[in-house]
């Protein structure tokens, strides 16, 4: 047995070495931990204490913001969905919002039959039949192909109008906006007046 130790001594003594080093690493670690939470508790308990501040008030700006859409509703709870509007029937179109804006449809287009059979919307808007419906003929655009060249019909690529045009609703403006049209920018300009100004004119 000691013949055994005398010739491992040199693995022994290097394994307690190493376990030695193991203890006081482990033992340092822990006294560092405990004061670094003792420094870091203080702090804490005085933001506990604190108004919310800054983050704080982003946050409730953000909620204000989704408030249009969630309706007072917080996001954890799922909301009841609203009534679908009416959709306006009254042949009154509304402005564009922007140049080449897709015109909406300010009529009511239940049981029309747009699909790859038949076009109820080219009834009446087909440049060849507008006039005699006193409809608006759709663009000269829509009868483009893809390169450009014009086709004697409706291009393909433009066949389904409901893929752009919309119909018109009662729904009000989920998020507030200062939105003018063109001709009120161009009124105001003119005028040396606000958009708001030329606006309230025009109406």
């Amino acid at each position: 047995m000691s013949n055994s130790f005398t010739r491992n001594r040199p693995l022994w003594i290097a394994g307690g070495i190493t376990v030695g080093l193991m203890v006081l690493v482990f033992i340092a670690g822990w006294l560092f931990g405990r004061a670094d939470e003792k420094k870091h508790e203080r702090p804490r308990e005085v933001a506990a204490t604190q108004p919310a501040r800054a983050d704080s008030a982003l946050g409730r700006t953000d909620l204000r913001q989704l408030d249009g859409l969630r309706r007072g509703i917080p996001v954890d709870q799922e909301a009841a969905p609203q009534p679908l509007w009416r959709v306006q029937n009254a042949d009154v179109r509304r402005v564009r919002a922007y140049p080449m804006q897709p015109p909406t449809i300010p009529h009511a287009i239940d049981g029309y039959q747009v699909d790859k059979n038949s076009n109820r919307c080219m009834l009446c808007h087909a440049r060849a039949n507008a006039e005699k419906f006193q409809a608006p003929p759709v663009s000269v655009t829509h009868y483009m192909d893809r390169d450009d060249q014009f086709l004697a019909s409706i291009s393909p690529r433009r066949y389904f109008c409901n893929q752009c045009h919309v119909v018109q609703t009662d729904a009000p403006l989920l998020v507030g906006n200062t939105f003018q049209d063109i001709d009120a920018v161009l009124a105001a300009a003119e005028a040396g007046t606000s958009t708001a100004e030329a606006a309230e004119r025009t109406q």
